[in-house]
């Protein structure tokens, strides 16, 4: 009566031990069987203990609300959609006339190219992006009225010299020049440049002649009209990785 007694507060005392040690590694299991074997030699009530407190005491020691499981389940259902729609590849053409430098991350892609001694660079932005439609409340894809828009800084710099700045919005076939001014790459930027009055309210003869200016170099609807559908697949791809990043750091 006296052994069963020492083995019956023994079992009490350790019933959180065991329960660490069954989630343990293995090198433990040993230690594991032989405390159920003593539970299990104890009176009835002791076991019934046991077998009440296991559930609450596994799922104190759980290593992630399950909160987060639905999260991950939810970004893995998001992930596997964007896949889809990241699996598109976009050809650049062969007469493209620029180098695309696409850094992952980023909201921007920059082109570069020579031309005739000048060093022309174009910032091609994705947090403005519009593709003119929207959904209605059913999911449907529908037209918005506004055409879809590519906003773009195009520099065009010499040797040792000023750098001439374009600010312009590219719409489906057509180019608009929002903005026009003269920077010098040396001068602080504690300095407020006279930038110019607003393009529009140039000579209309003036307004064509940098449109010209612009797609000699290669800024024209051919160039602009491929990065509207370089951009919206970037887009895609940045979203998926953006689902990835999140999730791993859900899981960690």
């Amino acid at each position: 009566m006296a052994l069963n007694n020492v083995i019956r507060r023994t079992a009490s005392q350790f019933v959180p031990f065991a329960v660490r040690v069954i989630g343990g590694s293995r090198r433990y299991n040993h230690r594991g069987t032989s405390l159920f074997a003593a539970v299990n030699s104890s009176s009835g009530l002791t076991r019934k203990l046991f077998q009440q407190s296991l559930p609450s005491t596994i799922r104190r020691f759980s290593s992630r609300p399950s909160s987060d499981e639905s999260l991950i389940r939810v970004l893995e259902s998001e992930i596997d959609c964007a896949s889809e729609d990241a699996s598109h590849e976009v050809d650049v053409p062969g007469n493209f006339p620029f180098k695309i430098q696409d850094n992952p991350g980023l909201q921007t892609v920059t082109l570069t190219r020579e031309y005739q001694g000048e060093t022309i660079s174009v910032e091609v932005h994705m947090s403005s992006l519009i593709t003119g439609e929207e959904n209605d409340e059913d999911g449907n894809e529908e037209d918005n009225g506004s055409p879809s828009q590519l906003p773009l800084v195009v520099r065009v710099s010499k040797k040792d010299g000023p750098v001439l700045e374009f600010d312009c919005t590219a719409y489906p076939d057509e180019i608009s020049i929002e903005s026009l001014s003269v920077k010098d790459p040396d001068s602080s930027e504690d300095e407020i440049a006279y930038e110019g009055p607003n393009f529009e309210d140039l000579d209309e003869n003036l307004q064509k002649a940098f449109h010209k200016y612009l797609e000699i170099r290669g800024i024209k609807p051919s160039t602009t009209n491929f990065l509207h559908e370089y951009m919206i697949n970037k887009d895609g791809k940045e979203y998926m990785n953006w689902l990835k990043n999140l999730k791993k750091f859900i899981e960690a």
